[in-house]
């Protein structure tokens, strides 16, 4: 146990690239996936990352989306497939990472954890790219890459998620990942025909910037916080009862081994053999410490919801103050 606590001292930090640089074609079709799964039916739309790492930097160049659940549909053969065609036209098709959709910034789960987990382990750049349906309807471009940090590694690696191993680890929610920037990156062709897209839109399109747009988003960010709270409760509940019943337990066993001291005494005082210890110990087995993993992800939730609220927040204040003055000055005027 001292070596493990030893090791999670020094634990490097996850420096293998600095930032993650998308092609526009790439993001356009993560968006455009990730709508039409949302529409349709709701799911989570997942896929491939296809691209390179050059020097720091992982260049994201290209992406295809996961084939529905169908048993009928060998998932891995599929993407070997699709990686062959591409290489075929002479695309990209290294696999970097995987893509996925959000809904309200709720992407943190056990299931991403380990999916990232697999693809970190056999492909060391890997990122999880997480687009957000409906803050990028509201107006707001949510695409952000995720990696795991090397605690979070090294706790998968010993799949043990009890109170002691997180602690050696120094495994929270606020360490589960790490942002790593992303940028997009268009070809000098791109720009020029977005600049004179720009120029074509009406003056009259481009007014909306006091627009609150926030309220909804937040008001669901608000009542999925409330319920990741409830959740986190009812986990914290759970551990109590545990610890509670760890110690009537522990405090009935220093009982009995005080009792079973004094039969052996009076049996060694009539010259029979004690009885080993053993034989009570046998009688009170362990309590299983319950997963601390979940509350550790529904605590990172509260803390991404948290994070986001507080940003909307402070956006829709700064317009409502903006709004007040602008509409003073135009009563002064009038």
């Amino acid at each position: 146990m001292a070596s493990r606590g030893n090791r999670a001292r020094s634990q490097p930090v996850d420096n293998t690239i600095s930032y993650v640089q998308c092609d526009g074609l790439a993001a356009m079709k993560i968006v455009k996936h990730c709508h039409e799964e949302s529409l349709n039916n709701m799911e989570v739309a997942q896929g491939a990352l296809l691209g390179l790492v050059v020097d720091d930097r992982l260049e994201i160049t290209n992406c295809f989306p996961f084939p529905k659940s169908d048993e009928t549909i060998d998932e891995e053969e599929y993407q070997l497939n699709m990686m062959r065609r591409l290489r075929q036209v002479n695309v990209d098709n290294f696999h970097v990472g995987w893509y996925q959709s959000a809904d309200v910034g709720n992407f943190l789960s056990n299931t991403l954890l380990e999916s990232q987990y697999h693809y970190q382990t056999s492909i060391e750049e890997s990122v999880v790219v997480i687009y957000d349906t409906q803050k990028s309807a509201r107006g707001f471009l949510t695409l952000k890459a995720y990696r795991l940090t090397p605690q979070t590694i090294a706790m998968y690696k010993e799949r043990d998620f009890t109170p002691e191993t997180l602690r050696n680890l120094k495994v929270g929610y606020e360490n589960l990942f790490i942002e790593i920037p992303i940028v997009i990156k268009n070809s000098a062709l791109c720009n020029i025909m977005m600049t004179e897209l720009t120029e074509m839109v009406p003056e009259e399109e481009g007014t909306h910037f006091l627009d609150l747009g926030t309220a909804s988003v937040l008001e669901n960010h608000l009542r999925c916080m409330m319920d990741r709270v409830d959740e986190l409760n009812h986990e914290a509940t759970k551990f109590n009862k545990y610890q509670q019943a760890a110690i009537r337990q522990e405090q009935e066993k220093h009982r009995t081994l005080a009792k079973h001291a004094q039969e052996n005494a009076a049996r060694i005082a009539k010259g029979e053999q004690a009885v080993p210890e053993e034989e009570v110990n046998k009688l009170f087995r362990p309590i299983p410490v319950p997963t601390r993993l979940n509350p550790m992800i529904v605590s990172g939730q509260i803390n991404t919801y948290a994070q986001h609220i507080s940003q909307f927040c402070s956006q829709s204040l700064a317009k409502l103050y903006m709004t007040q003055a602008l509409q003073n000055a135009k009563e002064n005027k009038q």
